[in-house]
């Protein structure tokens, strides 16, 4: 996500990288294939000291974000994070408080929430009636240098939560209602990460207007590429799905890429056959994973520059994690959780 960033701030007319942080190489490396020359940085706080930045965007692994942004928001920064905001709902919080504090802007990368496509999937999904049913999955069949990425997150957060703040947040936006429990299962499939984390996991929630959903995400060489990319809601009016062709789970492109949507009218005539056909809308047109992230830097300059109350935006992002962790809670309890 970093390098994807970095071109997009490269290549965006209103920002100037002054410099870039890791711990390892990979910031030589980016370095190269970038258009500038620019600064190397092994701390955070150096790079704070000595680059003097005015913005401050953080692709780091989760148990950071919260410290990070923090120092970056008192050094009258503002920050672009990536998901998740923190790695609990009280660094979330903190971060919010902090943010209003310094009257400084923080955006957190809910990619999804920039696809002109996934916008339509929602706008199409109110249409279907209420409840809902929405089914969705993200699994990757994951090797080599993405499964020791996978392994990395995991030594903080589970699959579920890391990825499912995505998808909870979009079934937030579906209903327009408020979550009221979850339940959740997760099983460790590797020896390779904590014993107190699990590789596998799927939950289920409930919304006040009777909607429902379930999501399930699974990282490792194990998982199966089997319908390992599900986006799908009907109501009492029919259905909407999104597809994909011949994508694996490992192409990081396919994981926000659509193919296909298909809308479904159920309405029905006396012989309960259907009164209008289904609907296939090819996207021929649709962006990749380096469009999204151009589009969420656009969206940071632009609420940098006309000061935009980003107020909903993170008490959003704080509500997505907040389900997220109770879903994690399920699964170590295996007990319902009220929300």
């Amino acid at each position: 996500m970093g390098i994807s960033h970095a071109h997009a701030y490269e290549n965006h007319g209103g920002f100037e990288i002054c410099g870039l942080v890791s711990r390892g190489p990979s910031k030589e490396k980016l370095n190269n294939v970038l258009k500038g020359d620019y600064p190397c940085y092994d701390s955070f706080d150096t790079a704070m000291t000595q680059s003097q930045p005015d913005a401050v965007c953080i692709s780091t692994y989760p148990e950071t974000h919260e410290a990070y942004t923090l120092t970056a928001l008192e050094n009258d920064c503002h920050v672009f994070l990536e998901k998740p905001i923190a790695t609990t709902v009280a660094g979330g919080k903190r971060i919010f408080e902090k943010a209003k504090a310094k009257n400084k802007k923080v955006v957190v990368g809910y990619i999804l929430r920039h696809h002109p496509i996934w916008n339509r999937f929602i706008k199409e999904a109110r249409k279907m009636g209420k409840p809902l049913v929405m089914r969705m999955n993200l699994n990757q069949q994951s090797k080599g240098y993405m499964w020791d990425v996978h392994k990395n997150l995991m030594q903080s957060l589970s699959p579920i939560v890391d990825c499912g703040v995505h998808y909870l947040d979009v079934m937030c936006q579906m209903t327009q209602a408020n979550p009221v429990s979850v339940s959740a299962i997760g099983v460790r499939l590797t020896d390779e990460i904590p014993e107190t984390n699990y590789n596998y996991g799927q939950l289920q929630i409930r919304f006040d207007d009777g909607s429902v959903g379930w999501y399930e995400a699974g990282w490792g060489p194990m998982v199966s590429e089997t319908a390992f990319f599900i986006k799908d809601v009907f109501g009492p009016k029919g259905s909407v799905s999104l597809t994909q062709d011949n994508t694996q789970s490992d192409d990081i492109d396919g994981h926000t890429k659509t193919d296909l949507m298909l809308i479904h009218h159920g309405a029905v005539n006396e012989q309960n056959e259907f009164l209008k056909d289904d609907q296939n809308i090819r996207f021929d047109d649709a962006p990749d994973h380096q469009k999204l992230c151009d589009n969420e830097q656009a969206y940071f300059y632009n609420a940098i520059i006309e000061n935009q109350d980003l107020t909903e935006h993170l008490l959003q992002a704080i509500s997505s994690l907040h389900i997220a962790l109770a879903c994690d809670e399920s699964v170590r309890t295996g007990k319902t959780v009220l929300l």
